[in-house]
């Protein structure tokens, strides 16, 4: 069945539709109707303007390209499996959540709350404006991933990232199992509280990171206006370049060209087992 050239705005317009393709609609108008596609199966959206609430709830199967989401198109997409979203505009707050097997590509995202209990999640060369993106998600690999916002990363677990740009505050608390690689990492209280995050290639930029860690690593990595960093932490970091403090590390060893200073609380200072080496002596 195809559906073209058409406008929908009564509630659950395309309802429980299965094998179909919609093609160049638009999902807007004075009936204000919400959960248009809720609970259809492999369906194609193509060329289609999304303003009203709730489009795809409980989807399994879905091609989505070419489509706009505007902002009053709020959770969007919530309970859907095995959906593919390519080269697509998504500004409406609360975007992704609760969904499995799902990939983004070329698209455009500017959605608070984006992406919440996800799993099995896969990005690439994508922009992402929001706060608190990603929370409690499992099982997530982005690339050539641009993200902008506050809050991101929060008690993920098994993430992997690659050449990507970082603008957050307090990203990867409370996160598990995480790998970046050759990116640009911007923020404050960055990785805190963070069990196996593993940064490899990676510009560090910000405020007292990395405290609180449980097996932290960082490989051949560079560091700038960090502060404070690695307090009460387990950490085994190489860090090209300067430091500009190192506060009281648990365990594990740092190396760094120089690191501005070393701070000792006299307390962690007789328990702690880390080996700070640096070329400029302290």
């Amino acid at each position: 069945m195809k559906y073209i050239n058409q406008n929908y705005d009564e509630e659950r317009a395309l309802y429980d539709i299965e094998d179909a393709e919609i093609i160049n609609c638009t999902f807007a108008g004075e009936a204000d109707g919400e959960s248009a596609l809720k609970e259809c199966r492999r369906i194609k959206v193509e060329s289609c303007l999304f303003e009203l609430r709730y489009p795809f709830w409980h989807v399994s199967g879905a091609e989505i390209s070419n489509i706009t989401m505007t902002e009053t198109c709020r959770a969007a997409l919530w309970y859907d499996d095995h959906v593919n979203i390519e080269k697509s505009t998504l500004h409406g707050i609360k975007a992704l959540r609760e969904c499995k097997n799902v990939t983004l590509s070329e698209c455009d995202v500017d959605s608070a709350e984006f992406g919440w209990r996800c799993s099995d999640i896969t990005v690439k060369n994508t922009t992402v404006n929001s706060q608190y993106p990603f929370f409690e998600c499992k099982n997530i690999q982005l690339s050539e991933f641009t993200l902008s916002g506050k809050y991101s990363f929060q008690y993920v677990e098994n993430v992997e990232i690659k050449n990507s740009n970082l603008k957050t505050k307090d990203a990867f608390w409370h996160a598990k199992d995480v790998t970046v690689y050759d990116s640009v990492i911007e923020g404050e209280y960055l990785g805190w509280y963070s069990e196996n995050l593993r940064l490899v290639r990676c510009h560090i930029k910000g405020t007292q990171p990395l405290c609180y860690c449980k097996n932290l690593i960082l490989e051949d990595c560079t560091t700038e206006d960090c502060d404070l960093s690695f307090e009460n932490s387990e950490v085994r970091a190489t860090v090209n370049g300067d430091i500009v403090s190192v506060k009281n590390p648990v365990s594990g060893f740092v190396k760094a060209d120089s690191i501005g200073e070393i701070i000792w609380d006299e307390k962690h200072k007789k328990a702690s087992t880390c080996k700070i080496e640096c070329a400029v002596k302290i």
